[in-house]
């Protein structure tokens, strides 16, 4: 991995005044992108809840007392119908995630059938299965995976106080495995979860550190669910103003100008007029569809509203 960038440097674009910033993401934007065409991404909880970890935003820990109740992985019929849904909804690219630590050969096995049958259907396919061993990274290659989704979550400095079953060097040892064997790399983090603006401009500069950088930074607007020890210390509580959200969008434009930035998690609860200044400040992707993991999202109807009042089309 390469050397991250100059936390500094970052803090000072996140200090821009707000037209200027803007104005500069927007113009990086369209040097690398199209202006107003956005992708679509559909997310999968092929495994849902019974998670060992102890992700202190994440409702599927089985530690927490968030409601949501261990399933077992999808039957492979019910993840295609589920994939053929979103490819007619507009989808390009399809996500399956697992709450797991990382995959035991016997389940990665059943997930390899997942990725050949999703491929089939003339979609990119995404996975997001948690920590890697040797030689599955080659193995969900050689089935047609084409992305790989693993976090960084938040700066290094901030790591500890969100989660302590997995270290930060064990993510990056992720991404370099998916890197080695020639995936495509989705990889970004929270915001919102009480960390500085610093701390936001560290977990940038991480990203953007990355060598290659990521190809898809997802970046989540933390959702509160009851149960898990950031709800607790939030108490519901709105955490992080829905500007600096914009902020970090814009600021991820400008660090990565060749990646797709994606409004993930938190979407519905920022808005339209919010999400508007974000496809302005340089997002250009995000999941379509009711639902992601656990938590709601924008419906199809409701996204392509916007998009026609903001004159955007589906990549």
């Amino acid at each position: 991995m390469g050397q991250r960038l100059d936390v500094d440097a970052v803090d000072a674009l996140f200090a821009l005044p707000f037209n200027d910033l803007l104005l500069r993401a927007q113009q990086v934007h369209r040097e690398h992108h199209a202006p107003n065409a956005v992708q679509l991404s559909t997310l999968l909880s092929i495994k849902t809840g019974g998670c060992p970890e102890d992700c202190g935003y994440c409702p599927q820990a089985a530690r927490h007392h968030s409601g949501v109740v261990g399933e077992a992985l999808l039957d492979l019929g019910v993840v295609v119908d589920a994939a053929r849904a979103a490819k007619d909804a507009g989808a390009t690219r399809f996500c399956m995630g697992a709450a797991w630590r990382g995959p035991k050969d016997r389940d990665l096995a059943r997930v390899l059938d997942m990725v050949r049958a999703v491929k089939a259907l003339g979609l990119e396919t995404c996975c997001t299965l948690g920590m890697l061993k040797d030689g599955q990274a080659e193995a969900l290659r050689d089935a047609g995976l084409d992305y790989y989704n693993h976090n960084l979550d938040t700066a290094p400095e901030f790591y500890g106080e969100i989660v302590s079953t997995r270290a930060y060097q064990d993510r990056l040892d992720t991404l370099d495995r998916v890197r080695d064997a020639g995936l495509a790399v989705c990889c970004g983090g929270i915001v919102g979860m009480g960390e500085s603006r610093r701390q936001r401009a560290a977990l940038i500069a991480q990203l953007a550190g990355l060598d290659p950088q990521p190809e898809s930074v997802p970046i989540n607007h933390l959702v509160q669910v009851e149960g898990t020890p950031l709800h607790e210390r939030f108490h519901g509580e709105c955490a992080l103003d829905p500007l600096e959200f914009v902020r970090t969008v814009a600021v991820a434009r400008i660090t990565m100008p060749r990646a797709m930035i994606r409004l993930s998690a938190g979407r519905r609860e920022l808005g339209e007029p919010v999400q508007a200044l974000c496809y302005f400040a340089g997002a250009n992707s995000i999941f379509y569809g009711d639902r992601l993991l656990t938590t709601g999202n924008p419906d199809a109807e409701s996204d392509r509203a916007l998009f026609a009042k903001l004159g955007l089309a589906p990549a």
